[in-house]
This record gives structure tokens, C-alpha cells and sequence, in this order.
């Protein structure tokens, strides 16, 4: 049988025989593109080709592309596991040709493209021909796009006519999204059922219509048009072929698998899980749902975090959470397994990729110690998640057994008491509890005849809503851009000057939440766009007499856009563009001090640690990168010590081009999770301390920076330690800064001889007349607390209090509540007191009470008593405090709540 790694080697081999360059796979996680968190197509790394944004380097080329679809247009994740062939992370691999290049070999298109298509799959991996249908594009009227009726003259060489099928517009033409570069498609499907399900039904009658044993391999897409953002197409300059073949589906039927989790991509990562866990896999139980999301999911997770992305609350790193944390539900639930799993499996991922993604390899340490920080954080969660449902459970419980004794519902022998949607969502939103899990544990939930059920259409509305919301947060409304050259553009210069003449190529409108920004490309700019950690340049764009401020330089792909809040009334005129030089240089000086803290701290800690993050803008830099501990004090006077050595040694900043393995061997340090061109920029800083990859600005030598100082250390992550630092201009004005708060304290304290000896001494004398103080407060306190036990009124069987108290602060009233607390049972507990003019409100509940009056202290507050002193506040089930503006109704909030007893 043909191993996995031979079928990749395979495809290589073959496109290269016919004059494709193998290029590697761009990061899965994309930096410069604000439509796409992650790579979610092999074209990707492409589609400024296709855009005509940059002239390709090669004519044609070929790789695998790791692959990320979870969110957005292609959101497959809840259907990974629970099918045998969907997958968040995945394998692409593809064959490109560029039109617009003039390289050699020439371009191709639909003729070729499908010709080596066929004879890939037939001749190289002997797949049977009379399991092969091909869909083409039938034509749409309504665009007025023809039939591709040479795709299928070119198809009729190589198969039978009646296996090529007509496929309509949503299956077989491809667009890249709303707007942009698209075309007609032809997909190459196969039929893997038995030959005696063949012979019962035609597989031509199965194609596109979700048949798990009829499925596409391989997509052929001919991009040949653009979208305009009005709906309407036109043609493109130059036609380009972008193919796309999903490696694991095409393992699994070249090794003549039912599944993709059958083949040897996976088996290893499953044999895993079974020795973990010491359960069997058996694809056809639900347990074996749960080996097939942790093998898939351990994937996606692992070269994520190793491409730079660590799980986070936001945007890409949310989306990487969400995955891991559905994993850990699926060990949690099926497997009740207790304690981190996924993290033992990263060892076995990176092995098995060790020789086509090494990345994983080389961080595996790192990766695993990430990994298993936020599966011990979800798994505590889970907990609390856990007794927070128990807690609703016993509520509900006891809510339902007092209107039984009051006689608001009748008696029965069984009950069933549907739980919340609020409340499933909160469990879902807060605690990471799936709505199946919660059904499950509800339904095994009872008390005596009181069994749970779930409201899961009062769940789906709150789903609906939030993900209503977050679109609308994130939605961007981008209009075509407005072409006034099609000349090639957007050169930076800004390395060499901070000022040019040009033009403006085009530009565009966008509005998000309500703000609108425009966009304008230039052929040459000075202006450095936002990448590598360094902020995007500000400045201004003069057009004749006119300023247009430029308020931030970003990339989109390699296209540098200029943002600005309006536009000049002649747009189509010569333009001056100019930057803020003076921001320009003290950015220098941090990203420049970057490097240099980079190279000290490897020194200083050791070689694992790696960069993870960096911002380097005029004001200060912030440098995160792997390491397992707290940096000390000690560490970092050592790592000030050597940068501040090296600045004051004054050396050169030597910037050279050149190819990219001349460079590593040089020692220069490339980034993890950054993707460069085979021509990259080395900045040099002593060639025996600091090299590295950088395409950011710098100063021309190290003693501009002046000095360096560290001004904070903390950790943002499992593994991750963050270092804010300063130089230049910034840190003198620190060190000024620091000097006269500390000349301030020396004068406070009358310029004692021993400034840390004065300073222990007032610590200590502030602490003992602290202590004297709540010493005092605890006696006054305590009076207060005997007086309100002799006001105790009775209502019914509840034990009532309800004062105005004189106290210091708003958490005495808090204390009162806890030490009456001791001395009743059955009270209800309001005292209330006007402290600094404002009114301070504190209630208590027992818990009796809470249950037989459907009572909530936090609901008190914020129905009854927040409308009354013109305030708010909150706190838990049984006790609660209020704030607000209005003293004068604190008598009333005392009868409001006694009037609800």
C-alpha cells in the first residue's frame, strides 16, 4: 500500500517534471490580509498574483498548503467527527500558473491543466478510471456566462461523455469571496463504494449531493474574471489556473479506506489516544466520534500555536481556544477523562510532519507546554461550569417544592423542569458546555420524581443573537477600488527617504461601525506599512496645496495602503508624501533595540527563547517570546547590561540583500509563523551577537539609541513572558521621570541620609496605626452589630432588619451583614448609610428565605433599590451592594424591601 508521504512525494515529483517550482507552505496563520484569519485555501499565498498586485516569481508552481477552516465562509467545524471526512486543519495540495508572468516556462491553462489532472490520478496513482466523474460549469443566464464548453471539449480526450456533468454556479464557479478574482471550475470526483453499490445505483446520480463515498478530490478553477462590488464581472488581464486537492481524501482513496481517520495520516495519532486513555477505537460508537475530533483537532491546534497564534479571547486566537476546548469536551464527556490529554499527542504530530512542516518539530517543547496550560485552565473551568449547574438543578429544585407546599402547581409523581435558555447559553458562552452535554447531564439529573429537560429554542435564539452581534462588530464594507493607473505600484522607498513625488493608482472607500476611511495606493511611497511588530507610518499626502493627513499604513498582501479620513478635492494630480519623521525615527530606535534585547535575552536565558510577539512604535517596544519562568531582576540588569554595552560600542547597522539560504547560513534568525520571499532583508548588529530577518526601519548605528531600560516583565500565556523597554528619547524621559519622584519622596521624607531605611520605617509605622485603626472600627463595628440585634423585627417567620447605620466605608456594611449573619436564622438583612454624601445600600439573604420567596439579593438591587438612590450594583445570590446618587430615599429602599416579605 502507498504511505501517505509517497503520495505527497508523488505529486511533487510529477509537477516538477512538468517545469513547476515546489515552493513551501505559507503560514496558517495570515498577518497581512485583514479578510482572513487563517490560511483557508492554497491560493492564498497567490492572490496578490491574481489581483495583479505582484508580479509572480515563477510562471508556474506547486506545494502542499496547510489549511485552517473553522470559521467565516467555510465553517466546517462542527462536522469534523462526526463525519469520516471533514477536517479544520487540512492538507492542499495544488499546481498554479500565473498569466501575467513572462518567466519561463510559459503559462498554461484549461487544456493542460486538465490533461495533467487525469493523468496524475490515472497513470501516476493508478486510480481506477471508471470510478472518475468530472462536473464543469453549465452557465448562468443571469450573470450571461457562457457554458465552459472547452473544459469540456479538453475533458472529452480523457473520458467518457456521459461522465461529465453539467454543475450549476454554486458548485462550479469559484469565487474568492464577495468581490475579486473568479472563474469557472471543473471538479474531479470519485466513487469509492463497493462494486455491488455501484451496480444498485449510478455514482454519476450521487455526485454533489453529500454521499460520504462519492466526494471530490480535486478542484481545477480557471480564474479568468473579477467581481466588482456592484455584482457585475469583467474580464481579467491575464488568466491564471489554481487547483486544489485535499491530501487526506485523496490518501484515503488511494489506500482504499472508508475513511480519512483510517488512513496512515491518522492512525498513529489514534493508536495514541488508545494507549492514553486505554479505550478502544471503534469508528461506528460515539466514543469513536470523540478519537476522531481529538485526532483531527491536535493538528489544527498544534501548527496554529507553532505558526505564531496562541489561544486567546479574540479574533484568530479565539478561534484556536474554541477548537481546543471542543476537544477537551469530547475527552471530558466520552472518555471521563480528567486530566490534559491533547498535549501528550504533540510529540506524535510533529514526528509524523517532521519532514514537511518542521516548524511543529522544532517547537514541540514550546507547543506541547502552551497546549497543556490552557487545558489545565478549561478543565478547571469545566469544574465551575459543572457546580454552577448543579447549583440550577438544586434552585430549581427547591423553587418547585415550595410552590407545591403553597399550592401553585399541583401534586404529582413526576415533574419535568426545562432549564433556561439564558442560563444554557451562559453555561455554553462562560463555562464552554456544549448544548449536548448539558442535555446529557440534565437528562441524567434527578431528585426523587424531578427530572431536567433543556430549552433548546430559547438556547438557539441566544446563539443567534450573539453571533448577530459579533458580525455586526466585525463586518467591513469595502467599495471597489477606483483604478486611476494601472501602472505597477506600491514600491516602498521609505528606507532610503522620508519624502516622494508620485501618483495616486487607485483608491477606495470602507465603512466599519459607522466610521468611514479611505484608501489610496500609490506607485512609490516613504511610508512603512504596519508589519513585523512595527506600527504602520502617519504623515500627510499634499495634493497641490491641499494636506490630507495620513492616519495609518497598513498592508493588505503586498499592496501598501495609505488611511485617511477624507480625500483631496484633484485626486488625479502629482502627490507629495510625506512621513512623520520625527515618529518615524524614534520607532527606529525601538525596533533596533528590539534586536538587540532579542540577541541579549538568548544570551541571557538560553537559545529556546523565540520571539511571539512584538509592537515597536515611537513611545515604547513590547517583546514577547517563549520562556518557561519569571525573568528575575538579576536577568535583566544582565540583558539592560548588554544592550546598553552594545550601544555605547556604537555599532554599525549593516542592511544587506540576499537569497534566503544564504542568509540562515549565515546565522541570521527567522521568525516562526513569517513567510519570506527567496530574496530577504538581513539586518546585522555585530555579526557575532545579533543577525536576523527583519524588513523593518532601523537606525544606521547602535549609539543612536542612547539608552535602554526595561520597564516591565509579565506573563500574557502558557510560556510566554512579555518585556515593555524603552530607549532613546523615551528612556531619558523615563529616567527623568523616576529621578524627580524619587527627589519628591526624599524632600516628603525630610532628605534623610538612607532613603530605603526612611521608606521601610513609614511602611511600618503606616501598618501599626492601620492595625490600631481597624482595631477601633472592629470595636465600632461591633456596637453597631449588638444594637441592630435588639431592632430585629418579625414578619411572619422571617427575622427582618432594616437601618440606617453610621459607618467609615461601604465595606463595613458588608461586615455587619457577615457578623449578623452569625446570630440569625431566617433574616432578611438591609442596612443602608450615606457615606462621603452618597448613598451605600448592603442586603442579605438566608438561604431558606432565597428559596421560599423566589428571593435573588443582586434582583433586589437592581429592580428595587438602584432606581431609588439613582445607582447600581450587584453582587451574589445572598448578598449584595448598592451605590448611587440620591440620599434622600434610603428610609424608602428600607420599606421597599420589607414590603416584598
Amino acid at each position: 500500500m502507498m504511505q501517505s508521504a509517497e503520495i505527497r512525494q508523488h505529486f511533487f515529483d510529477f509537477f516538477k517534471s512538468k517545469g513547476h517550482t515546489i515552493v513551501p507552505s505559507a503560514p496558517i496563520v495570515i498577518k497581512d490580509d485583514p479578510t482572513l484569519l487563517f490560511t483557508n485555501a492554497g491560493m492564498n499565498q497567490f492572490k496578490d498574483y491574481f489581483l495583479g498586485n505582484k508580479k509572480p516569481s515563477y510562471t508556474r508552481v506547486a506545494d502542499t498548503q496547510k489549511c485552517l477552516r473553522v470559521s467565516g465562509k467555510h465553517n466546517d467545524l462542527e462536522e469534523v467527527g462526526v463525519d469520516t471526512y471533514h477536517h479544520t486543519m487540512f492538507e492542499m495540495l495544488g499546481n498554479w500558473s500565473f498569466g501575467n508572468s513572462t518567466e519561463n516556462p510559459a503559462p498554461y491553462f484549461k487544456e493542460e491543466a486538465i490533461a495533467w489532472a487525469w493523468e496524475l490520478l490515472t497513470e501516476v496513482y493508478k486510480i481506477d478510471k471508471q470510478r472518475l466523474y468530472v462536473t464543469v460549469f453549465e452557465g448562468d443566464a443571469k450573470e450571461g456566462l457562457p457554458k465552459d464548453e472547452e473544459a469540456i471539449s479538453f475533458w472529452k480526450k480523457w473520458i467518457a461523455e456521459d461522465r461529465i456533468i453539467m454543475g450549476k454556479k454554486k458548485d462550479n464557479f469559484w469565487e474568492m469571496g464577495d468581490s475579486g478574482p473568479c472563474g469557472p471550475c471543473t471538479e474531479i470526483h470519485i466513487d469509492s463504494r463497493t462494486d455491488e453499490e455501484r451496480k444498485k445505483t449510478d455514482g454519476k446520480s450521487l455526485v454533489n449531493n453529500d454521499h460520504p463515498q462519492v466526494i471530490e478530490i480535486w478542484n481545477v478553477v480557471f480564474i479568468q474574471y473579477n467581481r466588482r462590488k456592484d455584482g457585475s464581472l469583467e474580464p481579467l488581464p491575464a488568466k491564471h489556473v489554481d487547483t486544489g486537492m485535499g491530501f487526506e481524501r485523496l490518501v484515503r482513496v488511494i489506500q482504499n479506506k472508508q475513511s480519512n481517520y483510517d488512513t496512515d495520516i491518522f492512525s498513529g495519532t489514534i493508536e495514541a489516544i488508545e494507549h492514553i486513555t486505554n479505550k478502544p477505537y471503534q469508528s461506528y460508537l460515539q466514543e469513536g466520534i470523540a478519537f476522531r475530533v481529538i485526532a483531527d483537532h491536535i493538528r489544527a491546534i498544534s501548527f496554529t500555536i507553532a505558526d505564531g497564534q496562541l489561544p486567546s479571547n479574540i479574533g484568530a486566537g479565539y478561534v484556536i481556544r474554541r477548537i481546543l476546548r471542543r476537544a477537551v469536551r469530547y475527552y471530558y464527556s466520552f472518555f471521563y477523562y480528567r486530566e490534559p490529554l491533547l498535549y501528550q499527542l504533540v510529540p506524535v504530530i510533529a514526528k509524523e510532519f517532521k519532514n514537511v512542516f518542521p516548524e511543529l518539530f522544532k517547537q514541540q517543547d514550546f507547543v506541547a507546554r502552551v497546549i497543556k496550560e490552557e487545558e489545565d485552565a478549561f478543565l478547571r473551568t469545566l469544574d465551575k461550569g459543572l457546580k454552577r449547574l448543579d447549583e440550577q438543578f438544586k434552585k430549581e429544585r427547591d423553587s418547585l417544592i415550595v410552590k407545591i407546599e403553597q399550592g401553585i402547581i399541583e401534586k404529582s409523581s413526576s415533574y419535568n423542569i426545562i432549564l433556561d435558555g439564558k442560563l444554557l447559553f451562559e453555561l455554553f458562552d462562560t463555562y464552554g458546555f456544549p448544548l449536548d452535554l448539558t442535555k446529557l447531564i440534565a437528562s441524567e439529573t434527578k431528585f426523587g420524581g424531578i427530572g431536567f429537560s433543556v430549552d433548546e429554542v430559547g438556547f438557539n435564539t441566544e446563539m443567534l443573537q450573539q453571533k448577530t452581534r459579533s458580525r455586526a462588530a466585525s463586518v467591513v464594507d469595502t467599495e471597489d477600488w477606483i483604478i486611476l493607473s494601472n501602472a505597477e505600484g506600491s514600491k516602498f522607498v521609505g528606507y532610503d527617504t522620508y519624502e516622494t513625488k508620485g501618483k495616486v493608482l487607485k483608491y477606495r472607500k470602507t465603512k466599519s461601525q459607522g466610521k468611514e476611511l479611505y484608501q489610496i495606493v500609490l506607485d512609490k511611497t516613504p511610508f512603512y506599512a504596519e508589519s513585523g511588530g512595527q506600527v504602520g507610518d502617519t504623515g500627510v499626502l499634499i495634493f497641490d496645496d491641499e494636506k490630507i493627513p495620513v492616519v495609518n499604513t497598513k498592508k493588505e498582501n503586498d499592496l501598501i495602503i495609505h488611511f485617511t479620513n477624507e480625500l483631496p478635492a484633484n485626486i488625479d494630480t502629482k502627490v507629495i508624501a510625506k512621513i512623520d519623521v520625527d515618529k518615524r525615527k524614534k520607532t527606529a530606535v525601538h525596533h533596533s533595540a528590539t534586536h538587540l534585547m532579542h540577541a541579549a535575552l538568548r544570551k541571557v536565558l538560553g537559545n529556546h527563547v523565540a520571539q511571539k510577539g512584538s509592537l515597536v512604535n515611537h513611545e515604547y517596544l513590547r517583546f514577547d517570546f517563549s520562556h518557561f519562568a519569571k525573568v528575575t531582576d538579576e536577568e535583566i540588569r544582565k540583558v539592560e547590561s548588554l544592550v546598553n554595552e552594545k550601544v555605547r560600542l556604537n555599532v554599525p547597522v549593516i542592511v544587506q540583500q540576499m537569497p534566503k539560504q544564504e542568509a540562515l547560513k549565515t546565522g541570521a534568525m527567522a521568525l516562526f509563523g513569517e513567510k519570506y520571499g527567496d530574496t530577504v532583508r538581513v539586518v546585522k548588529m555585530d555579526a557575532d551577537y545579533s543577525i536576523e530577518l527583519c524588513g523593518g526601519t532601523h537606525v544606521g548605528n547602535t549609539g543612536e539609541l542612547g539608552f535602554f531600560k526595561i520597564i516591565a516583565e509579565t506573563a500574557v500565556g502558557a510560556g510566554i513572558r512579555r518585556i515593555e523597554a524603552l530607549s532613546g528619547k523615551a528612556a531619558e524621559d523615563y529616567i527623568q521621570k523616576e529621578f524627580t519622584a524619587m527627589h519628591h519622596i526624599r524632600e516628603s521624607l525630610k532628605n534623610p541620609k538612607d532613603i530605603n531605611k526612611a521608606v521601610e520605617n513609614f511602611i511600618t509605622e503606616n501598618n501599626e496605626l492601620k492595625k490600631q485603626l481597624e482595631k477601633l472600627e472592629a470595636k465600632q463595628l461591633s456596637s453597631i452589630k449588638n444594637d441592630l440585634l435588639q431592632k430585629v423585627e418579625k414578619i411572619k417567620d422571617i427575622n427582618f432588619i432594616g437601618q440606617l447605620v453610621d459607618v467609615p466605608n461601604a465595606d463595613a456594611l458588608k461586615k455587619i451583614c457577615f457578623s449578623l449573619k452569625t446570630e440569625l436564622k431566617n433574616y432578611v438583612i438591609v442596612l443602608a448609610a450615606v457615606i462621603d454624601g452618597k448613598p451605600n445600600v448592603a442586603v442579605m439573604l438566608d438561604d431558606t428565605v432565597a428559596a421560599s420567596k423566589n428571593l435573588e439579593a443582586p434582583k433586589i438591587i437592581k429592580e428595587y433599590i438602584a432606581p431609588l438612590i439613582k445607582g447600581g450594583g450587584g453582587g451574589q445570590k445572598t448578598l449584595a451592594t448598592a451605590g448611587g446618587q440620591d440620599a434622600s430615599k434610603l428610609n424608602d429602599v428600607i420599606e421597599k424591601v420589607k414590603s416584598l416579605l
